[in-house]
């Protein structure tokens, strides 16, 4: 159990939630979050959202019972967690391109912190989200709100991208990235129950065949990564 230290919305349905303690976890990784009470009884796998000496923090968007549970927390109460689980972004060196859509920028921030020459571009549907925390550590932060945050992107201005986000934006950066020499991991995302890959329930199929979401992923290079199999989630 760990006390929560706030639990603040960004905007509707969007929340940053700080844990007191000190915690591991590199860029990439993720805990199992449940709320003190034990119910639900599956916990939730959260991206680390940002690490520092009071705490951790999470970015959540309200979904289902979990999560709504987690936004009723108030500061002093408890919830569980455990971590850090899964395979998160590698070390790189050289020029650097963090892409993110929508919820898909929580991993990110991690890497902008341990990569501040990083070139950040931030995607949002209708209404942008914690763009202040990566504008804060960042070296460049471009935005958009509606239409393709890939089309601002240009591949072959970097060695490595690391991108999170809805499939199709992961897909159309795929795809323009092909002919570049850059090199794109991406940050998947399934269901799963346990976090430490005993249950299976995360699989997904791979070029490389089937892999574990919360052990082999949730980063894959995405020379591995079948995107049907993606769109089906």
């Amino acid at each position: 159990m760990a006390n929560v230290i706030s639990n603040v919305a960004l905007v509707p349905g969007i929340y940053v939630m700080k844990i007191e303690g000190t915690f591991k976890g590199k860029m990439g990784q993720f805990y199992m979050l449940r709320s003190g009470t034990g119910y639900p009884l599956l916990p939730r796998p959260i991206s680390i959202y940002d690490i520092g000496d009071e705490g951790i923090s999470f970015l959540y968007r309200v979904v289902g019972e979990g999560t709504s549970l987690f936004s009723q927390l108030q500061p002093g109460q408890e919830i569980q967690l455990e971590g850090p689980f899964g395979n998160g972004f590698p070390q790189v060196e050289g020029s650097l391109a963090l892409i993110g859509g929508g919820m898909g920028t929580a991993p990110l921030l991690l890497a902008a912190k341990h990569y501040p020459h990083a070139h950040v571009y931030l995607g949002f549907a209708q209404q942008a989200f914690g763009v202040d925390a990566f504008e804060a550590v960042a070296a460049s932060v471009q935005v958009r709100v509606g239409g393709s945050i890939v089309e601002r992107v240009d591949p072959h201005l970097y060695v490595n991208m690391f991108s999170c986000g809805p499939t199709p934006m992961l897909q159309a950066l795929a795809m323009k990235t092909a002919g570049s020499s850059s090199r794109l991991y991406i940050s998947t995302e399934r269901h799963m129950a346990c976090g430490i890959g005993a249950c299976l329930g995360c699989t997904m199929h791979t070029r490389e065949g089937n892999r574990r979401v919360c052990k082999e992923g949730p980063v894959f290079p995405v020379e591995e990564v079948d995107f049907d199999d993606l769109h089906g989630v």
